[in-house]
């Protein structure tokens, strides 16, 4: 191409270049402008003071650090407490086993409540077992013991002066009652064994049967 025509010339043809050219420079400036305000745009709410706050990271799912962290924070959660074990079931009784306690029953009678001068009391005692078999229990002087007493005053006991082992085993079905006789003859007894003990003065007594935790109702009589 010429170059008087690149330049347009002298006169008129170089004003049309050269308003070319600053048309293009506009146009070219306009599209820069165009898109420096839309990049404005986009970015103008995340400096706007309500703007959302970028969320956090998501927490570590480590399980080792997992737990450490409960622990720190003291928020585990407590523990099931362990379920109230059943108390094993009673053995069934087998019949010939010892009698115990709670099973047996006592009592204790006296024939009269006043003896005249020379009389001797006598009494009736009587164990019953109320357990489902039968059972075995020591009814001897010394397990099945009859006391005699006045106020504080000890006065007689079969516990005292038993020869031999003094123990009598006895098989006690249920329901029916053991039943032993005796007569006091009026003196008085201890551990010494005297071979003369002095008689029981005239007087206010009290009989009782004892056996191991149990003792029966008191009875009272009188010697004239």
């Amino acid at each position: 191409m010429d170059p008087e025509t690149m330049r347009g010339g002298p006169g008129l043809g170089g004003d049309v270049y050269w308003r070319r050219r600053m048309s293009l420079l506009i146009a070219v400036l306009v599209v820069v402008a165009v898109v420096a305000w839309a990049c404005s745009g986009s970015s103008g709410p995340a400096e706007r003071s309500d703007a959302k706050p970028t969320p956090s990271p998501a927490p570590v799912t480590d399980p080792l650090l997992a737990g450490l962290r409960t622990l720190t924070t003291g928020t585990a959660s407590p523990s099931p407490s362990p379920s109230p074990s059943r108390s094993p079931r009673p053995r069934p009784r087998r019949a010939g086993e010892p009698c115990q306690e709670d099973d047996l029953v006592l009592h204790l009678q006296g024939k009269q409540e006043i003896y005249a001068r020379g009389a001797r009391p006598h009494f009736i005692v009587t164990v019953v077992n109320t357990g489902p078999v039968m059972c075995k229990t020591d009814v001897g002087p010394r397990a099945l013991e009859i006391r005699i007493t006045s106020g504080d005053d000890r006065i007689w006991s079969t516990a005292d002066c038993v020869s031999g082992s003094g123990t009598d085993t006895r098989e006690l079905e249920r329901g029916v009652p053991y039943v032993r006789s005796l007569d006091w003859n009026r003196r008085r007894s201890s551990g010494n064994c005297r071979a003369d003990p002095p008689p029981a003065l005239p007087g206010t007594y009290v009989a009782m049967a004892r056996m191991g935790e149990h003792k029966s109702p008191k009875g009272v009589f009188h010697l004239r």
